[in-house]
């Protein structure tokens, strides 16, 4: 017993140190205050963003149909997750499944894991449904219901693999090493984080896109001179039949060293003009110029290793095993209990994220006008793309603490005005 309130301290200590590490990450390197203030104070915000009545009333009638699906789907999900982890379902679903291959206890967490994605994915499934309906509705969606299952497929798949596979590496380490199986997985956690950040996008997106390099000619040259200008080496310039799904307008940085490259969506070449093309890429170079992957990759590690930890000090408690059914954090039973803690600490954690999320954004904005010094081209841009996109130029203060991980459409016309006013001194 001596030894298990050791551990249980060890893990709750650590937890601790790395959470305050985490704030301090959080801190240092978040940038609170992206733009001086000019002369005569800050630009007053308008709501309207700059759109038309009309284009004010849609965007606010697609977000009013698609906000009270989006929570339902999320509280049902959780609902359902803490259903089938606080009670005996979840634990008898996970030996349930196994069986029929002998109900080893790798077996029961793999195919447990499936399961209870599978579930949950059935549960919101209709709420999922229901929002392409609106996308399509609103001429946001141009996937065929084909390719809209095969992608929730392929998602739910590719999800539950990589959970399945992390839980079966942390109940192998509970089995293994009973006592420190929370230091080896927050490790091996952390560790995830750092190497997915740079292979994720390398090599989930061609699961989902094509990619083609985009045509000799002014503009791609002057998207290559952009990355120059701004110290970023690019491979190339592609572009993602994004089409295929949706007439969104986006572009991204994805990649690192060799492998870094421009993506711009085909729907941004077949709507925008060049200038306007070549700020939002000034945007995503802003965040290669500060970083932003590096710092998000650390919080995440940060974030993954005080997480585990925490899951080492309250999974010690015999208590909120037994709620689960399971004897042990080396019993497979503890899989639904484990996925809904996860499900938990995530949404948790969001409003957090958000909020950095929101200021990095801010600042990439700034470089981008630092970079291209076409405030007008800004300007127009943020409103196509709040027009295309159907974002709601001022949406509620609460859905933007909580959800919005970019400044709203009105913040960033705002800002805009500021930077030429500093500019124009």
């Amino acid at each position: 017993m001596r030894a298990d309130a050791g551990g249980r301290r060890a893990a709750l200590v650590t937890a601790v140190v790395l959470g305050a590490a985490l704030v301090l990450v959080i801190v240092l390197r978040t940038p609170w205050d992206v733009l001086a203030v000019p002369p005569g104070g800050r630009t007053q915000v308008d709501p309207t963003g700059g759109l038309t009545a009309d284009q004010l009333r849609r965007a606010e009638s697609f977000a009013a149909a698609l906000r009270p699906a989006s929570l339902v789907s999320l509280l049902l999900g959780l609902t359902v997750s803490a259903v089938l982890a606080l009670t005996r379902l979840g634990g008898r679903l996970v030996r349930a499944v196994a069986a029929p291959l002998g109900g080893g206890w790798a077996w029961q967490v793999l195919l447990g894991v499936l399961a209870l994605a599978v579930v949950g994915r059935l549960v919101t499934l209709p709420l999922s449904a229901y929002g392409e309906v609106v996308r399509h509705r609103y001429g946001l969606s141009t996937r065929s219901w084909a390719l809209w299952l095969r992608d929730v497929a392929v998602s739910t798949a590719i999800d539950a693999a990589l959970t399945a596979l992390g839980l079966l590496a942390l109940v192998w380490l509970a089995r293994r090493v009973p006592r420190t199986w929370w230091a080896w997985a927050g490790a091996g956690a952390a560790s995830l984080v750092v190497v997915g950040s740079f292979l994720w996008p390398v090599l989930m997106e061609p699961a989902f896109n094509t990619f083609t390099p985009l045509e000799s000619g002014q503009l791609r040259t002057d998207l290559l001179a952009l990355a120059d200008e701004n110290g970023t080496p690019v491979e190339d310039v592609l572009v993602s039949d994004a089409s295929r799904r949706t007439t969104a307008l986006n572009a991204y940085v994805s990649g690192f060293g060799s492998t870094r490259r421009i993506v711009v969506y085909d729907t941004v070449l077949d709507r925008l003009p060049d200038d306007q093309v070549e700020s939002i890429v000034a945007h995503e170079l802003g965040h290669v110029a500060t970083d932003d992957v590096l710092t998000g990759t650390l919080i995440g590690a940060l974030g993954a290793g005080a997480g585990v930890a925490a899951l080492g000090w309250l999974l010690t408690s015999r208590r909120v095993l037994r709620r689960a059914g399971a004897e042990s954090v080396g019993d497979p039973r503890v899989v639904p209990l484990l996925l809904f803690l996860l499900a938990v600490g995530t949404l948790a954690s969001t409003p957090v994220q958000n909020l950095v999320s929101r200021h990095v954004e801010a600042r990439a904005d700034v470089h981008a006008l630092d970079l291209t010094a076409d405030p007008a081209a800004f300007v127009d841009m943020q409103r196509d793309l709040a027009v295309t996109n159907l974002s709601d130029p001022d949406p509620p203060v609460a859905w933007q603490w909580f959800f919005g991980s970019h400044p709203t459409a009105a913040q960033r016309v705002a800002m805009a005005a500021d930077w030429e006013r500093l500019a124009g001194q």
